[in-house]
């Protein structure tokens, strides 16, 4: 049996289903309240994976804000926040992003297997930079992550990223919050793209909590039966 962690998918969206909108600045979809139980949830993880696209479009710094939960995370002798992890096609990374120079943290790089060397050369000095396949295979990307450690990951993005890990069956649990108003704009990204879902109206998700969080609400569904209540 092949080993893998336990993947928890985190994503907030519009009304109708976006991830933001087409203007410059970041969309926000969430609340002070929701932003300070994604830390906790982040704290609880051993890495967490964000695809290329949203390490370009939104510079993430991916990091454990309270210092309270850094402190607790150090005394049970983990890092002070999770291993940061990306995948990338074609290594469009910026070294100065702040994925890579932001937190003392290992930083993880899977990337196709025709730009390995040159991800390598560029990114090679601050981060691990790993064959991911050609192209880059998740099962194959989970499989490593958990030779190395990680038993409990969190993907916060973007729609590439949720895609994939829900349609090649990899998602244990989705935390999905929904903000109360809409987008209406077909250019924007949505939460995940056309796919083979193994949930649809034959074999629904099993909805484990709906929780309001101020203005927005929280949908948090058990996606496999390793999923943790």
């Amino acid at each position: 049996m092949v080993e893998r962690p336990y993947v928890l998918l985190s994503c907030g969206m519009s009304i109708d289903g976006y991830l933001d909108d087409t203007a410059r600045e970041r969309l926000l979809l969430s609340n002070d309240a929701d932003f300070d139980r994604v830390d906790d949830v982040r704290a609880g993880c051993d890495a967490i994976l964000v695809g290329a696209a949203t390490v370009r479009s939104d510079d993430p710094r991916l990091l454990v804000r309270s210092a309270r939960r850094r402190q607790a995370r150090q005394a049970r002798g983990a890092g002070a926040t999770p291993v940061k992890v990306t995948v990338t096609g074609r290594c469009d990374l910026d070294p100065g992003a702040r994925f890579f120079t932001d937190g003392d943290v290992d930083k993880l790089v899977y990337c196709a297997t025709g730009v390995l060397d040159e991800a390598r050369a560029r990114l090679g000095g601050i981060a691990t930079v790993i064959d991911g396949g050609d192209p880059v295979d998740l099962c194959r990307v989970s499989t490593d992550l958990h030779a190395r450690g990680v038993r409990r990951l969190m993907v916060e993005g973007g729609g590439t990223m949720h895609t994939q890990f829900l349609t090649a069956g990899l998602a244990d649990e989705l935390h999905l919050v929904i903000a109360p108003f809409f987008v209406g704009d077909s250019r924007a990204p949505r939460f995940v793209g056309d796919g083979m879902f193994p949930w649809g109206p034959a074999r629904p998700a099993r909805l484990a909590e709906a929780r309001p969080i101020g203005d927005v609400v929280l949908l948090r569904y058990a996606l496999s039966d390793r999923f943790v209540g």
